[in-house]
């Protein structure tokens, strides 16, 4: 194509050659490759500015469950170890609405069940599994469960869940069907070492006739698989009331996993349910 006079003459005003077109831009920004950054996990100084990150994140992520309306009465928890003392973890109180929770309404309970910091209860049974998962899984930080209604109707079930979404795939060969202790109340420390004996890999757990648990090792990440598996059976349990649902295959299912299963994925896929919450519930900081 040639180049005319009008071009030439363009390209002289913006300093190009006479032989090349002159960069377009927008209020002045040359509209040429950026260089851009992405948001990765915090680092700290400090092991009390850790700590106070980890309260933080853990306050959101249970105001970020009662939005979902992960609540059922009192069930339900997120526990987050203690940077500075890992066989503690903080967790929200017994009887408070996920809606409700603040930074200052966290307590930190020991591997014993004794509340060391706070003066409300902890949930028994928060304490006797979480504990029991804290304990068999020194590779994660953070757990979270709750009685959610798909993830409750999908336990049922007995089985594990498909490939057959793109969101699902990040649990393809990465969850596990535990059917010890389904259905019962775990109040007994050895029944809830027992259920954990049988999640000592993988993300997320699928208790049978209970619930489901998620893993990870930051709150953001237990958090979010904890959401996107919810949903994943929402949407398996609505496939096969409509028929038989088309499996992905495990070549592409492992594929897919190992693009947004990983921990940095689901750490990074948690940020948009932190900015909305953080905006819409600035006195979860208190």
């Amino acid at each position: 194509m040639a180049i005319t006079e009008s071009d030439a003459a363009a390209g002289a005003a913006t300093g190009a050659r006479p032989d090349e077109r002159p960069v377009p831009s927008i209020d002045g920004q040359p509209l040429v490759p950026q260089e851009t950054t992405l948001a990765l996990p915090e680092t700290f100084e400090t092991v009390e500015a850790e700590r106070a990150h980890r309260k933080s994140k853990l306050a959101g992520a249970l105001r970020i469950f009662g939005r979902f309306g992960f609540g059922e009465g009192v069930a339900g928890h997120i526990t987050v170890r203690d940077p500075e003392f890992p066989d503690h973890f903080w967790v929200n109180p017994f009887g408070l609405s996920f809606r409700h929770v603040r930074v200052s309404d966290l307590i930190l309970v020991n591997h014993s069940g004794d509340v060391v910091y706070g003066t409300r209860p902890v949930n028994r049974a928060a304490f006797v599994i979480h504990a029991a998962i804290h304990e068999a899984r020194p590779d994660i930080v953070a757990a979270a469960h709750s009685h959610s209604p798909y993830g409750k109707a999908f336990s049922s079930l007995g089985i594990p869940l498909d490939p057959i979404t793109q969101d699902a795939c990040a649990f393809y060969g990465d969850h596990t069907v535990i059917a010890t202790q389904g259905g019962a109340v775990v109040f007994e420390v050895e029944a809830g070492r027992e259920l954990a004996a049988e999640f000592t890999t993988g993300k997320a757990a699928i208790h049978q006739n209970h619930g489901l648990f998620t893993v990870g090792e930051t709150v953001d990440e237990a958090t979010f698989w904890f959401v996107t598996m919810e949903r994943s059976c929402q949407a398996q349990l609505a496939a096969m009331a409509a028929g038989t649902p088309q499996l992905i295959p495990d070549e592409y299912a492992t594929y897919t996993r190992a693009q947004t299963g990983y921990p940095l994925a689901g750490w990074f896929q948690f940020q948009p349910l932190w900015q909305e919450i953080t905006r819409t519930d600035p006195d979860l900081f208190d």
